[in-house]
């Protein structure tokens, strides 16, 4: 799944962790677009935990991922939804998105079909049970998952987010520390 906004040449907008090494640092700026609609925030592993912040948090709390991807806006912050989001919202996109159960439980999420942010996000918080979740990308949104008949069209794209299985023979595990972390994708 494709993992957090880039630019035309599929650099990262913002930050960007690969295996304990920072090769893009956070995106402060005030700007348009998603990414820029605050707060924005990140997802990040570090060991066998997981987290969604808010870009300001995650700086304040010094964290030093494993893996990291920066995104905004921000879906369900502590349980509530982003501010400036609108029940009366008219734009209608395919969006996909991450968020955390616990700190070892990580879903991510994608649609179906074409939702609001409110309504995108509410999946996250009523359905998924997720405190904090990130909106990672829109229009180009896609998945890869032979297992789940989901192979849309991939076209180079910068951050994704992956986990390979062998799915006959073993649970997904993953956590650089070796203990296990749960990976739940759902497609909505």
């Amino acid at each position: 799944m494709n993992a957090g906004m880039y630019h035309e040449d599929r650099s990262p907008v913002g930050l960007y962790v690969e295996n304990g090494k920072e090769l893009k640092v956070a995106n402060t700026r005030n700007g348009p677009g998603n990414f820029h609609l605050k707060p924005n925030g990140a997802f990040y592993v570090k060991g066998s935990q997981a987290g969604v912040l808010e870009t300001d948090t995650y700086f304040k709390w010094k964290i030093r991922p494993d893996h990291a991807t920066q995104s905004g806006p921000m879906l369900v912050i502590n349980g509530r939804l982003h501010p400036k989001f609108s029940e009366q919202s008219t734009s209608l996109k395919i969006r996909n998105g991450v968020g955390v159960k616990d700190q070892h439980t990580v879903v991510f999420a994608i649609s179906d079909d074409p939702v609001t942010f409110s309504t995108f996000a509410r999946l996250f918080r009523n359905q998924l049970g997720c405190a904090n979740t990130l909106f990672l990308d829109g229009s180009i949104s896609s998945l890869y998952a032979p297992t789940l008949e989901r192979m849309d069209s991939l076209m180079p794209m910068g951050p994704i987010s992956g986990l390979c299985a062998d799915v006959h023979n073993a649970e997904p595990r993953w956590g650089t520390d070796g203990n296990e972390i749960s990976w739940v994708g759902m497609i909505w």
